[in-house]
């Protein structure tokens, strides 16, 4: 597995992962309020905030087949210590061999190496146990809890942390 760059072909895969409104929601929180989530309002969104530089979206890849996606950005304007992982996903297919531990790993030693980072933080919501365990297995630890409403109801999301001198 390689990460590279997002590319707007990338949206088409992506989007097609995500087969019910429960999955758009917990992929993105209340980012995207569309069901089915058209590809075209992924790139629009994207090259928005691409623009600025502190937004990177990565796709993970296996030969040439597109097997999973996130993004990284800078949550504060004037703080470049911490980054936050968001939109994290793996081909529907893969779950569950490896491949969301393997695409962090990376993720994780592209923002210590090339960011120079040395936080990263993230979202899950509480109904989403797998992605919460992945989490906890990556050396995540729970900062914060808080409410998120969204069109589908209120969830609770758990703030995760890493502080990436003590990832091992």
């Amino acid at each position: 597995m390689i990460l590279r760059e997002y590319r707007s072909s990338d949206a088409a895969v992506i989007c097609s992962w995500i087969h019910t409104e429960d999955e758009l929601y917990k992929w993105s929180a209340d980012r995207f309020n569309m069901f089915p989530l058209p590809d075209y309002i992924m790139n629009i969104e994207y090259s928005a905030q691409i623009k600025d530089g502190r937004f990177f979206p990565l796709t993970a890849i296996e030969g040439t087949d597109v097997v999973g996606h996130f993004i990284i950005r800078y949550p504060h304007e004037d703080d470049n210590s911490t980054v936050r992982f968001g939109f994290v996903i793996i081909d529907p297919k893969l779950r569950g061999k490896g491949y969301g531990k393997e695409m962090l790993r990376r993720g994780i030693k592209y923002v210590k190496e090339e960011l120079k980072a040395t936080r990263i933080d993230l979202g899950v919501f509480e109904n989403n146990p797998n992605a919460n365990h992945l989490y906890k297995s990556m050396g995540f630890r729970a900062f914060a809890q808080r409410k998120v409403e969204m069109p589908i109801g209120t969830w609770n999301c758990i703030d995760m942390e890493l502080f990436l001198k003590d990832e091992l």
